[in-house]
């Protein structure tokens, strides 16, 4: 499923980035974003959406919340 179906508080494992967008798996890829990596949903703001990625968090787009896949 992707990370726009997570419940929030919930920690989840990104299997996978689903995009053919080298510049956007880069850009995922510096924030922490692949695959084995936990990832939390923290809150959704305005069509965005607060994820927990390591020790950081981060705002993200529906696109970019659409490509994360998790399980």
């Amino acid at each position: 499923m992707t990370l726009t179906k997570a419940m929030f508080g919930k920690k989840y494992i990104i299997s996978r980035i689903e995009t053919d967008d080298e510049e956007l798996n880069s850009f995922l890829f510096t924030l922490g974003c692949y695959s084995g990596e936990e990832i939390t949903l923290v809150s959704k703001i305005s069509g965005n959406y607060v994820v927990a990625i390591k020790d950081g968090r981060y705002n993200i787009d529906h696109d970019l919340a659409q490509a994360i896949m998790i399980s």
